[in-house]
């Protein structure tokens, strides 16, 4: 792949990890205690003209209060 490649998708992963971790840590505050809560998370990736779908999964754990 070309460097032009990686770049631009480089700084698409930055700014999508950046964003979400903005909007759950502001979903977090909004739900108030959350503490010892867990979490299950899903991200859907797609791609336009790719016909792509990627799906991740995962946990959140609210932490301690």
């Amino acid at each position: 792949m070309s460097e032009d490649f990686n770049m631009s998708m480089r700084k698409f992963l930055k700014q999508v990890g950046v964003i979400s971790q903005q909007a759950i840590e502001e979903a977090m505050r909004n739900a108030g205690d959350t503490s010892g809560k867990t979490y299950e998370a899903k991200v859907v990736l797609t791609i336009d003209g790719l016909d792509m779908e990627h799906v991740v999964t995962g946990q959140i754990s609210g932490g301690q209060g």
